[in-house]
């Protein structure tokens, strides 16, 4: 049966990133894997577009897909824009639109770029973690928010922090599930010692795990979590947290893979249908210039293949396929190290499809 992909490259560096990741999709349907591709437009380019973030338009081609590949959004060009209009609200909501609420952010160390990460080797060497972050709730989305203006004419900002339980308990069992597939150890991350919204996060984080006697489970306040990232990398295996903490801890993660041009992300909804995209941002600043890093793109594949469509096998090939190009030594600048010659976005793209077995 036909999957069909939706292809939203995005602002800055997205389509040259994606269309990398494209050549590997086109690589493997040459191979017989039954993939249709689709494009469409998010975030900056489809307000210029159609002035708005996120067209009606998308967001049907994403309802009908079995699942979406994206590259970035945002630009500094839109940041004067009223924040319905900005890019990043194409992004917020197509996870809101689709229930995307279970963000998977795998951060391993490639063993030849030990070097290229700013921590000692002994340090992160063999370094495999899954950060799991709620994705549609939080912070993020809570209600009310905004800028106000008090009684003595001073300027209040204000957001809300709101979980229900029922949020908390979803994707707790994403965590737990992901755990047991893994090293069977689940750390959540909270600041229950200050805001009641976490207190109850961990209480119900603890009733979940109660289905799951099989799961080590462990709580770190977010804080402490952070300095252990940096501490002591390979003491977590999963780690489960809310929106806002999830986003700050694995953007450190990434760091302690060399660079956060090689973390893919998947963001799943309760069936497993899923939007794909690397981590990190637009990078307006290199956009254009063919030296952004396009691995995290196609890792984003691969776990596409994995997590939506079970093709266990096919991700095992790109990911064979990444490590056998950093075996032979290329780099794309973010990833380079003294005495390496970088090599161009396109160029690495062709090295990966070339070495896909």
């Amino acid at each position: 049966m036909t999957k069909r992909i939706l292809i939203l490259p995005g602002d800055g560096i997205g389509p040259e990133i994606v269309a990398e990741a494209v050549k590997v999709l086109n690589r493997l349907i040459a191979d017989g894997l039954d993939l249709e591709l689709e494009y469409g437009l998010v975030g900056g380019a489809a307000y210029d577009a159609s002035g708005q973030p996120l067209p009606a338009e998308t967001l049907a081609q994403a309802r009908a897909a079995d699942a979406i590949l994206l590259g970035a959004v945002g630009g500094p060009q839109y940041e004067s824009l009223d924040r319905p209009l900005r890019p990043e609200q194409g992004l917020l909501g197509l996870r809101a639109e689709l229930g995307l609420f279970s963000n998977l952010r795998p951060a391993i160390l490639y063993p030849q770029l030990a070097g290229a990460s700013t921590l000692r080797p002994e340090v992160v060497s063999g370094l495999d973690m899954m950060i799991v972050r709620e994705l549609t709730g939080g912070i993020y989305f809570g209600q009310p928010r905004g800028v106000r203006i008090l009684e003595n004419g001073e300027r209040e900002g204000f957001n809300t922090l709101v979980y229900r339980e029922s949020e908390i308990e979803r994707i707790a069992r994403s965590a737990f599930e992901i755990a047991r597939k893994r090293g069977r150890k689940l750390c959540s991350v909270d600041k229950a010692n200050v805001l009641e919204v976490t207190e109850l996060w961990r209480t119900v984080v603890k009733e979940v795990g109660r289905d799951y006697p099989d799961v080590e489970l462990s709580h770190m306040y977010v804080d402490n979590a952070a300095m252990q990232l940096v501490r002591a990398p390979k003491q977590f295996d999963v780690i489960v947290t809310t929106n806002m903490f999830g986003d700050i801890l694995s953007d450190a993660a990434a760091m302690l893979t060399g660079s956060i041009g090689m973390l893919p992300s998947a963001s799943l909804d309760a069936n497993a249908k899923g939007m794909y995209e690397p981590i990190h941002g637009s990078a307006p600043d290199i956009a254009g210039k063919s030296i952004a890093n396009p691995l995290a793109t196609i890792l984003s594949v691969g776990m596409m293949l994995r997590y939506s469509f079970g093709l266990a096998d096919d991700a095992d090939r790109i990911a064979a396929a990444v490590s056998n190009v950093l075996d032979q030594g290329l780099r794309t600048a973010d990833i380079a190290t003294a005495g390496q010659t970088a090599v161009t976005t396109a160029g690495m793209g062709d090295a990966v499809v070339a070495a896909i077995m």
